[in-house]
């Protein structure tokens, strides 16, 4: 079918997933080893598993006649869109991504990408957090972006440090109090 009869979009700028930032054209996308391969393998997973499930019952459906009242067929080109928005979104981070390995860092009391730091804040309260990059952090797990306000607030202090973190709720000092990476190199 002529694209010009489609609602769907070539454009090369389509809206980022749902809750990750946008990476600007020309920026770097850090990611680590595990966090590129993670989302490669969704995406050779999507290529070659789901994506060819779906246009098969896609085709099932197109072939049992009237489209305009088949579940089947409206469910599944709607999940065909999603899996292709996917496919793209993947394929333009991984484009983007510069793999840093913070192993490289081991043995270092300096905050790097990929390092896991324990912090005080001014209550005394102790949090450990890992620097990781936009698409590989899970702040359920501890995990934030590297540009999130607290990794730009640690990036480059060492252990002992005590940096300025700004936050809508105002600015409070925290204290930097060990600085690990995994090891090997």
């Amino acid at each position: 079918m002529n694209k010009a009869f489609t609602r769907e979009s070539d454009d090369s700028n389509a809206e980022p997933e749902a809750g990750l930032p946008e990476v600007a054209r020309g920026a770097r996308n850090y990611i680590t080893p595990q966090g590129y391969a993670s989302l490669r393998a969704e995406l050779l997973q999507l290529i070659d598993d789901e994506r060819p499930k779906v246009v098969e019952i896609v085709h099932w459906a197109a072939s049992n006649g009237d489209r305009s009242e088949n579940g089947d067929y409206i469910y599944g080109k709607k999940r065909l869109r999603e899996i292709d928005r996917r496919i793209r979104f993947l394929t333009q981070r991984l484009e983007l991504a510069e793999i840093t390995d913070p192993r490289a860092h081991h043995g270092s009391d300096q905050i790097f990408f990929g390092a896991t730091v324990t912090y005080a804040q001014e209550s005394g309260e102790e949090r450990t957090i890992t620097i990781l990059g936009i698409d590989e952090a899970d702040t359920t797990q501890g995990q934030v972006s590297w540009v999130s306000p607290i990794a730009r607030a640690l990036l480059k202090a060492h252990a002992g440090d005590v940096v300025r973190l700004v936050t809508p709720m105002g600015a409070q000092e925290i204290e930097v109090i060990r600085v690990s990476y995994p090891a090997g190199a």
